[in-house]
């Protein structure tokens, strides 16, 4: 068994990958701004992206989770996704630490999209100069009990309407599946990029998607297809709200880029060791169900 530092284990995807580290007998060191309660098998560790403490003492690897996925501008991604996994790098060096697992996403494909997919692109040009043994993760949409994210999908579906872009395929993973496939690339020596999916070939079709969430909540939603140019009219009046509240808008301008690409399609090598467990069906209905009992839908 391994001992891993891992960042972002406060998180959606890092929750899991912590409960599911510890299940497969690991010892984990999680980094955490804030004060955990005690958890058998987690040693959480005080610190933040620019200054991760002692968080890689005596570890095996580092699974890197943590990362700023909605901002106001591009320095302010830059210095949580690029600077803070610059912080990361030195302190796996530091450490003498070899291996190194970096969570991006797909977003990095397509870098002029988005603030976000940019510094997600920056971030992974940090490690072929690093000299260490790495494996850079791009996940497509990332679901499951408990996320934020896709919650108002659900939302529309319950309520017999369910927006997608007008044309397109997207992929996507479990959480549950997504920590498999950390660990599985922490524990093992296989370098370079991958894409990790549900294996559904050719991903979903969004309006597919949404009658399959619709399925998950027990409706038949109506499907309305927005172009690319209502999406950005819809981010400039979500971002000019947001800017009177306060708050970051829900649908920015990189958002609104993002889900109009017409391609989020998983490809690239398998991960030695690893496979998804958990269907599109499965997973959203396993999903609506946590929503419903949580009082969120």
């Amino acid at each position: 068994m391994a001992t891993l530092a891992v960042t972002g284990g406060t998180g959606f995807v890092g929750q899991r990958l912590l409960k599911l580290a510890v299940e497969r007998g690991h010892k984990v060191r999680a980094l955490t701004r804030r004060p955990q309660d005690a958890s058998d098998g987690i040693d959480w560790i005080s610190g933040d992206l620019s200054g991760c403490g002692d968080l890689c003492g005596g570890v095996d690897a580092i699974i890197h989770v943590a990362g700023v996925i909605n901002a106001r501008t591009p320095a302010e991604f830059d210095a949580g996704n690029v600077a803070g996994t610059q912080v990361m790098i030195d302190a796996a060096k530091a450490a003498g630490i070899r291996r190194f697992v970096h969570v991006s996403s797909l977003a990095a494909r397509e870098p002029a999209l988005s603030g976000y997919g940019a510094s997600k692109a920056r971030s992974e040009a940090l490690f072929p100069a690093s000299d260490l043994d790495f494996a850079i993760v791009r996940p497509p949409a990332v679901y499951g009990p408990g996320d934020r994210e896709t919650l108002e999908l659900f939302r529309m579906a319950k309520h017999g309407l369910a927006l997608v872009p007008w044309a397109g395929h997207a992929s996507f993973i479990h959480a549950d599946d997504l920590a498999a496939a950390l660990l599985a690339l922490a524990t093992r020596d296989a370098t370079g990029m991958y894409e990790p999916d549900d294996g559904h070939p050719g991903g979903y079709e969004h309006g597919d998607l949404a009658r399959r969430i619709g399925t998950a909540v027990g409706k038949r939603p109506l499907v309305l297809r927005a172009p690319k140019a209502a999406m950005l009219v819809g981010a400039a009046v979500d971002t000019a709200i947001s800017n009177v509240r306060g708050r970051l808008p829900k649908l920015s301008f990189d958002r609104a880029r993002y889900f109009a690409h017409p391609d989020w399609v998983s490809r690239g090598p398998a991960i030695p060791g690893w496979s998804p467990a958990v269907s599109i069906d499965k997973g959203l209905a396993m999903t609506a169900a946590w929503y419903r009992d949580a009082g969120w839908l």
